[in-house]
């Protein structure tokens, strides 16, 4: 049950991260000054950590090349999202309107590829069409009923 406290960082960084980015990215006055950092603090924390670790565990070779060339497309994935966001953001979209989509739509498309990768062994329960539902509608209230700012 320890996954519950890592799951708890995901969500208080990357809650957070929408409105920081924003911020930054007015205070710098280019998104890709604020792009630039995001890779700078990809770098970091993505490359400088596990090389260390992996160092010290020894285990700094032996990559398979499916895991390899897997990892790095979730990599750029993540890394696009992330600019994707930027540039949102740069086009007029406000943190508050940015981030409810972003973290209402990934849920339903992280289950339909998880789907595809891992194809379901009985039939699709309709209530999964339900939470599609629920996860849409809970970004529309998020946004309809935000504070003004």
């Amino acid at each position: 049950m320890g996954w519950v406290i890592f799951v708890a960082g995901a969500v208080l960084s990357w809650g957070a991260y929408g409105a920081l980015l924003y911020l930054g990215q007015t205070q710098l006055g280019n998104p890709l000054k604020a792009l630039l950092c995001v890779g700078v603090a990809y770098f970091l924390i993505g490359v400088i950590v596990p090389v260390i670790g992996l160092s010290s565990q020894g285990a700094l070779s032996g990559f398979n090349t499916n895991g390899l060339i897997t990892a790095t497309i979730a990599g750029a994935l993540g890394a696009a999202g992330a600019a994707c966001i930027i540039w949102a953001f740069k086009a007029g979209g406000l943190p508050f309107y940015v981030m409810p989509l972003v973290f209402g739509g990934a849920p339903i498309v992280n289950v339909l590829i998880g789907m595809i990768i891992h194809p379901p062994k009985s039939a699709i329960n309709p209530m999964l069409y339900v939470g599609f539902l629920f996860a849409s509608l809970g970004a529309a209230m998020v946004l309809y009923f935000r504070p003004t700012a």
